[in-house]
């Protein structure tokens, strides 16, 4: 029970919460790793789960919804095809965690998408000069298969929209739609799986509000930076998160 936990975790707790936010407010991604790498390290993988669903999901929502809901259908049409073929990808892929090895596939993708970003922070780019319908689906059919089978699937959503140039702002909204999607299929899953329950569930709500805070934080750093230094700033998180899936890949 979250009465349990003593003022100096709950303190840690909240601090990780707002930087988790806070970079989550500048690039739009990072924040279910961040959260659940940093509440692990004085909580049990359990609770660390479930603390980071709620946060999540209120993030998500304020990242989409923040130019209105117009542009975030605009967004949802111009890619359909991606949340189509990924969430159908996800709820498959779902189905075979008990048979899969969870650690392939973060390795799998930790390893490409470590490549990509360091070649492009080091002068080697990658670019697509129109969305194709048959990449978009195969990114989305992938981010969802890796999603589904490990709860990660931002770096492929992110390295794709890198490629394309998409402006700053309609990234990070993208963003907030796809993963705001993924986080609301990934509540109701932990509810059948018994993760989110009556003990966890008051230590997810309590983080809301710094997770928020932080976001509204990193948003107003977000919108002081031009769009070089917004691509710089993604690809080196984005390396970071990658090495990270490595890191779990080869150590469990």
């Amino acid at each position: 029970m979250i009465a349990n936990f003593g003022p100096l975790l709950l303190l840690a707790s909240v601090g990780i919460g707002i930087f988790a936010g806070v970079i989550k407010g500048i690039v739009g991604f990072g924040m279910p790793m961040l959260l659940i790498s940093g509440l692990s390290m004085f909580l049990s993988p359990e609770w660390a789960l479930a603390g980071l669903i709620f946060p999540t999901l209120a993030t998500n929502g304020m990242q989409a919804l923040r130019q209105g809901h117009r542009a975030a259908v605009q967004s949802v049409i111009r890619f359909r095809v991606f949340l189509l073929v990924g969430g159908v990808a996800l709820v498959i892929s779902a189905q075979f965690v008990r048979f899969l090895e969870p650690d392939t596939f973060l390795l799998l993708v930790g390893i490409p998408i470590t490549a990509f970003a360091g070649m492009q922070l080091f002068g080697v780019t990658f670019h697509l000069s129109k969305p194709s319908q048959r990449i978009e689906a195969l990114v989305g059919a992938t981010a969802g298969t890796i999603g589904g089978i490990s709860g990660v699937w931002g770096p492929p959503t992110v390295a794709y929209l890198t490629a394309l140039g998409t402006e700053k702002a309609e990234q990070v909204r993208v963003q907030g739609v796809i993963y705001g999607l993924g986080a609301a299929l990934l509540c109701f899953a932990h509810i059948g799986s018994g993760v989110l329950r009556w003990e966890t569930l008051p230590f997810s709500i309590f983080l809301i509000l710094p997770a928020m805070a932080g976001t509204w934080l990193g948003a107003r750093i977000h919108d002081r930076i031009d769009q070089a230094t917004f691509r710089k700033a993604t690809l080196f998180v984005l390396t970071i998160v990658g090495l990270n899936l490595i890191r779990r890949g080869l150590m469990g």
